[in-house]
Order: C-alpha cells, then structure tokens, then sequence
C-alpha cells in the first residue's frame, strides 16, 4: 500500500486521537466533589511530564521523597497526585508499617519498614487503603467505578498495577471513565479501565 495514501482505519485513528487530546483538556466536571477534582487535576498535570517507567529502587528523602519527575512507576502518579492533596502516602504509609508491619505483604524478605520503597509497592498501598477503611467492592459494572477512585489490578503475567479513574468518559462507553496511569511509557490517560484482572477498588475521599 502506498504509504501518503492513508487508508480508511487511518483516518479513524487520527480521529480517535484528536478525540483522545481534546478531552485530555476538557475542565473537570462541575459535579465532582472537590477532593476528587484535586486529585485528578494534580494526576492529569503529569502528563507529559513524567515521560519514563523506571522501577529502579532510589534512596529517598523523607518525608516527602520523590524520584526525579520525569520517571517513575504506576504508585508514583498516585503518590504525587495525594502529595498535591496534602497527603504524603510515604509518610502514611511508613507510620503505618512500623505500627503494624505484620499486617502488610512480606514478599519482600525485608524485616522492617524501608521508607525508600514500601509506599511505591502496589500491594502495600493496597493494604494501607484497606486499613484506612476506603475499601470497595470490586465488580464490572463500569457505574460503579468514580472519578478520582484507586483501581488495582493484575497486568500479565503478574504484576501488580494501580490506576486513577479519571472524569474523561470513554469514547467508547459514556459510562465508563478513562484511566490515569504509568503502565509502561509514562503518566498517560487511556480508555484500559477493564483491560486486566480488577484486584481492589478503593476511595479515599
């Protein structure tokens, strides 16, 4: 096929993605609860900005620690999306392991908490947010699932993902809202809600 002749799904996905960059900057949604529109607004402005996956274990200041904005892990969106609500989920999260560090994942080997990491542990946020009581049903019901709520989940074979639900609908379904995520390329908002194994669903405000 001729290359400068674009063929009919061309067209589709260039549409697709000036759908995808218009709503990437439509304002929040006016009936939100103002926590929520905090925090998808402070996970929406790492777009383009953080830019990298890099899991790499970093000796981090604390509190308020963080790896070089340009790169990070799925926990990172969430973490400095929380930071931005004045909430340091290093700080939680590590004051909650040494109260009670038997009560988190031991896959780990470690005999103690190490700030350094633990907050950037899917698992580990997972329990804190169960702890804290923000703990909801997991279900496929696209409805259920709100603005500004944690998504885990299982992407093949198996490793441990977080996610968070923007107020973008897809454009494939109006009742089910896009995603705010580092899976692999950086901080990205995309239409995967139920595209893997949904392991918790969590509220915080």
């Amino acid at each position: 096929m001729n290359a400068a002749a674009p063929c009919v799904s061309d067209h589709a996905d260039m549409r697709l993605f000036a759908l995808l960059l218009l709503t990437a900057t439509l304002p929040l949604r006016a009936d939100l609860p103002e926590p929520a529109k905090k925090l998808i607004s402070a996970a929406r402005s790492q777009i383009g900005v953080t830019t990298v996956y890099d899991p790499a274990y970093v000796t981090l200041a604390y509190p308020g620690g963080d790896v070089p904005e340009d790169r990070g892990v799925c926990t990172d969106v969430v973490i400095r999306a929380f930071r931005a609500m004045g909430s340091d989920l290093q700080k939680l999260v590590h004051e909650d392991m040494a109260r009670a560090f038997s009560k988190y994942p031991q896959e780990w080997g470690l005999k103690s908490p190490d700030r350094n990491i633990d907050h950037r542990r899917v698992p580990n946020l997972m329990r804190f947010f169960e702890r804290a009581g923000k703990k909801l049903a997991v279900t496929k019901d696209a409805a259920d699932y709100k603005p500004g709520d944690l998504v885990t989940c299982i992407v093949p074979p198996h490793l441990p993902h977080i996610m968070l639900v923007s107020d973008t609908p897809s454009p494939a379904d109006p009742q089910r809202f896009q995603i705010i995520h580092n899976i692999g390329a950086g901080a990205r908002m995309e239409d995967r809600l139920f595209d893997f194994e949904i392991t918790g669903h969590y509220r915080y405000w």
